[in-house]
């Protein structure tokens, strides 16, 4: 039996960067991991190789529908199914191999295993029992169910996004339940294979949540690339075969019944913390009616010396968040100051065009009944997209129309996932729109839409 400072429990983004965190700041620092790899269902079957799939299925829609415009002649690369899954799973090997080369740098204990905590300052994996003066849980979150509707990822007919994944063959006709991100994302790669992709949404928009400007915007392009969508209809049931499912569902509007033929079915419904097995609420750990841990502002649960990041408790379910959750936590524990500023955490959609936010929307803005500005910029008016044939999308802040202080920001383009960051930093040092419009863009980027938004907010555009 060893004796930790701190054992964390999940070694998703969330847990392996705060186990490093832990170790940098001197804390004898072990880390839980019941998969044969490091890297959570990010790295192994969620961000990263949906990335992959993504990059890969860009380059096919680029020689299919820009090649010859650019003139560049010949025929258009046919798809080898076997060869992309093998590209996507290199690169998936490279990150979790990465990770643990990270742990053994800054001498960071694998403790291969699931883990359960017995008691307070106890952390069970096998036969074993580690001593540990905190305990952070990092166990990630597992796709949500839907009733009426049995997910096989074995099967490959009705699966979820790590099935969607490893399907056998691309499918003629995919029907995706839920116009999420992972839907989304997912939806887009098998349409650019080829596959008919019908998105079956219970809302009366896609992206829930997302600035509504966007959300009619993101629809239409996806339209065009040929994603077709039901939305206002729940989902009441899918009947699957081996080779093939029919997706039963009914309109809200009329309450109409409707069925989709397809030869899989994707089921992004969104995910639920993963707790299960840990033994958190036989301790009196508090959880939140949604099945959250609850957590205090230092990510401290109400059992002393048991913490909390990430997925498993309240908050958007991203990476980045509970990367930020792992380091701040990671300084509390070691006596210091831990903070993450929930107010400037960007989400990213990584279609093409690419969507990114960060900050207040218009409707939450006018639901706290305060005063703003908008400052948009269409990326028409920008030569390098135009050059790469990608005009369509806008950038869109939103800054306090008093003080011009930027309060949100909304991109659907080229690189918006890496333009966001110019406002996310802008906003963590409280600047104001005056201060992007002012600063030099270099000419010709993408950048500059952001500057031409920026310059929205004030006297007007140069290129509109």
């Amino acid at each position: 039996m060893a004796s930790y400072d701190v054992i964390i429990i999940g070694a998703g983004p969330g847990g392996y960067v705060s186990a490093i965190r832990c170790a940098q700041l001197g804390l004898k620092t072990a880390i839980v991991e019941g998969r044969e790899t490091l890297g959570g269902t990010c790295l192994n079957v969620g961000c990263i190789p949906s990335k992959a799939l993504l990059n890969a299925t860009h380059h096919l829609h680029e020689a299919e529908h820009n090649f010859a415009a650019m003139g560049l002649k010949g025929k258009s690369p046919s798809v080898d199914w076997k060869q992309m899954k093998a590209y996507k799973d290199d690169v998936v090997g490279q990150n979790t191999g990465g990770v643990e080369f990270l742990m053994k740098k800054n001498k960071i204990d694998w403790l291969k295993g699931w883990a359960s905590i017995p008691a307070v300052g106890k952390v069970k994996v096998g036969e074993e029992t580690h001593d540990a003066k905190n305990i952070v849980v990092a166990s990630g979150s597992v796709p949500t169910s839907l009733p009426g509707v049995e997910v096989d990822n074995d099967g490959g007919i009705v699966v979820d996004s790590t099935g969607a994944l490893e399907l056998p063959k691309v499918p003629k006709k995919l029907v995706v339940i839920g116009a999420g991100v992972i839907g989304l994302e997912l939806g887009s790669v098998y349409a650019r294979l080829g596959s008919e992709v019908t998105v079956v949404e219970f809302m009366d928009f896609i992206t829930p949540g997302m600035d509504a400007d966007v959300q009619r915007t993101f629809k239409k392009l996806l339209e065009k690339q040929g994603l077709k969508f039901v939305l206002g209809a729940a989902v009441s049931g899918v009947e699957a075969s081996k080779t093939k499912a029919k997706v039963n569902y009914k309109l809200k509007k009329d309450d109409s019944e409707h069925t989709l033929d397809a030869d899989a079915v994707l089921v992004a419904t969104g995910r639920k913390p993963f707790t299960d097995g840990l033994g958190l609420a036989e301790l009196g750990v508090a959880f939140t009616p949604r099945g959250q841990i609850q957590t205090d502002a230092h990510w401290a649960t109400n059992v002393p010396g048991i913490y909390a990041i990430g997925d498993a408790i309240v908050g958007p379910m991203l990476a980045h968040k509970a990367e930020d959750e792992g380091m701040a936590v990671a300084e509390v524990l070691a006596g210091k100051h831990g903070h993450v500023n929930y107010d400037v955490i960007p989400g990213v959609v990584y279609t093409s065009p690419e969507v990114a936010t960060v900050g207040k929307t218009e409707a939450q803005l006018k639901e706290e009944g305060r005063k703003f500005k908008i400052g948009k910029f269409s990326f028409m008016g920008n030569a390098r997209a135009k050059a790469v044939f990608q005009g369509d999308g806008f950038v869109k802040l939103i800054a306090d129309a008093e003080t011009d202080r930027l309060l949100g920001a909304a991109i659907i383009g080229p690189g918006a996932g890496d333009l966001i960051h110019e406002i996310c930093v802008g906003m963590e040092f409280g600047a104001s729109a005056q201060d992007i419009a002012l600063t030099c863009h270099a000419h010709p980027t993408y950048s500059e839409a952001v500057r031409e938004a920026a310059l929205a907010c004030g006297d007007g555009p140069i290129h509109a």
